[in-house]
This record gives structure tokens, sequence and C-alpha cells, in this order.
């Protein structure tokens, strides 16, 4: 879905770009709208913003769909504010190592879930408050102990299943938990509703399914105020591989492997 590149030609309409304009963007490859794995897309200049001139196209395409992702769920969705506190599962992966950026550029407190030393490290320099390793300890339990136990503000979901179940626990009491994933029909809300939690969903590619164009034009401006944050050094993508685009399929099966930090780049 995501891509950075080079304007090379514009529709009599378009007004915001011309040839020769570095671009990045979110669109594509869901439904009907062909993908990025391509020397040349056509998109709709709402979905394009100018690319940061500090980062590389490897680098520009690797943000938009996790820094819109993040955005929506930590800031539009649960309203994270400075000197809250924020759980975020999987905070070495793709989206979960934008997302601690995110937050800590309000001042929030981060705590953040991870599976190895390597990646608890990395998790360490994005500048998250605390770590867990899930595979070693139980999360809900050292929630508590980090908040003296009363749980956190807000809780990022990116794994779902069981530990969207006991992320409920995870939260204080009137607090809010945000899921990038269904849930499924086995979930029991008692401990949500004992708590009054928010529970909260977020797919950002909800405006490319539906054809919202507005919803696509915010997004854009995500991205705009994403670029402010990345020239103040607060924000910057972690790429584990740049590949060529004839090793897409090496590319997919690295990731479903689940051993990548930050994102692949194919680099056409």
């Amino acid at each position: 879905c995501d891509g950075a590149g080079v304007v090379v030609e514009t529709g009599d309409s378009v007004t915001r770009f011309i040839p020769g304009d570095d671009v990045w963007f979110c669109h594509g490859g869901l439904g009907g709208a062909p993908g990025n794995y391509a020397e040349y897309t056509v998109l709709d200049e709402k979905e394009a913003e100018m690319k940061p001139g500090r980062l590389s196209f490897e680098q520009a395409a690797a943000l938009p769909l996790v820094s819109i992702t993040a955005w929506e769920a930590l800031f539009e969705r649960a309203a994270l504010t400075s000197s809250q506190t924020v759980l975020i599962h999987a905070g070495a992966g793709g989206v979960g190592h934008i997302a601690i950026q995110l937050a800590k550029s309000v001042g929030a407190r981060v705590c953040t879930t991870v599976s190895t030393d390597e990646k608890a490290t990395f998790a360490k320099q994005l500048g998250s408050d605390k770590i867990i390793r899930y595979r070693d300890t139980d999360f809900v339990e050292e929630v508590m102990r980090w908040t003296h136990g009363e749980g956190v503000d807000v809780v990022l979901d990116s794994i779902g299943g069981e530990t969207f179940q006991r992320s409920l626990s995870a939260a204080k009491v009137y607090g809010h938990v945000n899921t990038l994933l269904d849930p499924g029909t086995d979930i029991s809300w008692v401990e949500a509703r004992n708590r009054n939690l928010t529970i909260s969903f977020t797919l950002m590619l909800t405006p490319m399914l539906m054809n919202l164009p507005e919803a696509r034009r915010r997004q854009g401006k995500i991205l705009h105020r994403c670029a402010k944050l990345i020239t103040d050094f607060k924000l910057k993508p972690t790429i584990s591989d740049v590949l060529p685009l004839q090793d897409a399929a090496d590319a997919h099966r690295m990731i479903e492997q689940g051993h990548v930090h930050g994102k692949i780049v194919l680099s056409i």
C-alpha cells in the first residue's frame, strides 16, 4: 500500500504537485486499486504529500501506513496526552516502533512488550520507559507493578486474541483499549464493563476500502504532521532490509517468519 517516488506527470486538474516533486503516500494494494510493486502508479493528489527532505525514498516508503495507523489509534481514538501512560504491544514491529515515537513526542510514558533481548534494546533506543519480555513474565502483572496497581491510560493492541483479552485487565478504570484487529467472537467483556473501558478499533485502510475521499485527505494531513516530527528528529523509521522488486516474495517470507525489526522496503 505504501510508496514514495517522483511525480512524472499530472492531470489537468492537479494543483498540489508538478512533475519533479518528490512525494510519499499510502494508496492501492486493496480491492481494484493497483498496489505499488511497480515502476509507476497513478493516484489522486489528495493521497500524496511532499516527501520530507530528511528522508531517503526507502525511508519515506516505510512510513505512511504505520504512521497513519499509530496516529489514528493513539491520538484520534484514544486521545493520548502528555503525562498519560500507554502500553504498546509488539514495540519492535512496524506499527509498534512508530507508535512508541509518536507517544513520546507528546510526553506520554510508554510501556511496551517484546519477545527478545535484541528487540528490548531496540525499544529502549526508541524511548520506551518500561519494557516487558512477554515470554518470560506476565505483562498484566508487570504493567500493574509499573503503574502502582492502577493500570495504563491507553493500550494499543496489534496482536489480538488472548493478548487483547488480557489487555482489558491492564487498562486502568475508565481507560481506553484500541485494537488494530478483529477481537473475534469469544471475548469476555466483563472486565471491560466493570472497569468502564472505552474500546475502539483502528483500520486506517477504511477510507480506501469504502472510497471516502475526504477521509483520505485527512490522512494526508496526518502525513504532513508526521513530516514535521521527522524534521524535528522526533520520528524515524527503522528499516531491517531493502530488497529489489524481484525479491518481493522473499520479503513476504521474512515478514511471515516474524523476526523483522521495523520495516522491509522494496527498491525499484
